[in-house]
């Protein structure tokens, strides 16, 4: 690897760690508002958790499309789920975004990230079909255990993401049981 390959990375990570300053319409269970770069790490981690049910899937493939798929969020931040259109150009900005933060890389690394993040985006593929539904899942999880506002609105997340969660029948199990504790937060 050249010095100029290594450079280019460092200025892809220096880049990327805007994610930490990030923030989403989520909270912690402190009441603090969650980043970005915390949802990411609790989506890998809850992909790994998970990774031995998912069925035949490539495990170094399913941690590395949670690891990019909110990449372009560190340019032009978050836009929390009730606010995106159907048909929106959420994916074009976030695509566009991703590009300028690759820019350092050299080719073949930048056509990797880039092709792991279409790929998550148009679940084309198992696993990113099992990480668009492990991604929803995260994000319902934090909202039955985060130190929400009183007006945070659990009802959507009775049908957030459905179309992936149900469709795989481990993670429909799993959404079953975020889904109670969605129910009681309502309550």
């Amino acid at each position: 690897m050249t010095h100029e390959q290594i450079e280019g990375r460092l200025n892809f990570l220096r880049t990327c760690e805007r994610l930490k300053d990030v923030l989403r319409s989520g909270y912690t269970s402190s009441g603090r508002q969650e980043s970005t770069a915390e949802h990411s790490w609790r989506l890998s981690l809850m992909a790994m958790l998970f990774m031995d049910q998912l069925g035949d899937v490539d495990s170094t493939k399913v941690l590395a499309l949670c690891l990019v798929h909110d990449l372009g969020e560190a340019l032009g931040g978050d836009v929390p789920a009730p606010e995106q259109l159907a048909g929106g150009s959420k994916d074009d900005v976030e695509r566009r975004d991703l590009m300028t933060i690759c820019e350092p890389l050299d080719a073949a690394m930048r056509a990797q990230i880039v092709g792991w993040w279409e790929e998550y985006v148009q679940a084309a593929t198992p696993e990113a079909r099992a990480v668009k539904a492990l991604d929803k899942l995260e994000t319902l999880l934090q909202h039955t255990q985060g130190l929400n506002p009183p007006d945070f609105d659990y009802a959507f997340n009775l049908s957030y993401g459905r179309q992936y969660t149900d469709a795989i029948p481990l993670l429909r199990a799993v959404r079953e049981q975020i889904d109670e504790a969605t129910r009681a937060r309502l309550a």
